[in-house]
């Protein structure tokens, strides 16, 4: 049985001019909930990854993404549901970030990205962040 297409997502690193990130937690009824995650979400048909994550992280975070530079593409089957994480670094933003949709949200300095439980999909975001590479 073939399995099903990949959700593809837009998912943006926000940074602070401390250097600390963006992250807010998943609501707990939603798949992966409960866990923290970096904002952003669907593309949808027809549209642009970058636009996806302007439209995203307006809903989302009350900011209007002015650039962004593509860091990675993560792909990761969590048996019930399969992801394509396409992660943008939001590089210059208008805005003061605030979570939208209810959620949970906090500014978290990079070395602590480890203390908060993340969908497993996320590893790579973290590691890129706390190796540096961001």
């Amino acid at each position: 049985m073939a399995k099903s297409k990949p959700i593809h997502v837009a998912v943006g690193v926000i940074l602070n001019s401390d250097g600390a990130v963006f992250i807010s937690r998943r609501h707990a009824h939603l798949h992966q909930g409960g866990k923290w995650e970096f904002p952003g979400g669907k593309v949808e048909a027809g549209e642009t990854v970058l636009a996806a994550l302007q439209r995203e992280l307006q809903e989302e975070c009350n900011i209007a993404v002015e650039q962004a530079l593509p860091l990675t593409v993560i792909e990761h089957d969590y048996g019930d549901k399969r992801v394509r994480l396409d992660v943008w670094q939001v590089t210059s933003f208008s805005g003061e970030v605030k979570q939208r949709e209810g959620q949970e949200w906090c500014w978290v300095a990079k070395h602590e990205l480890d203390a908060y439980p993340f969908p497993a999909a996320n590893q790579a975001i973290i590691d890129c962040l706390t190796q540096g590479q961001i």
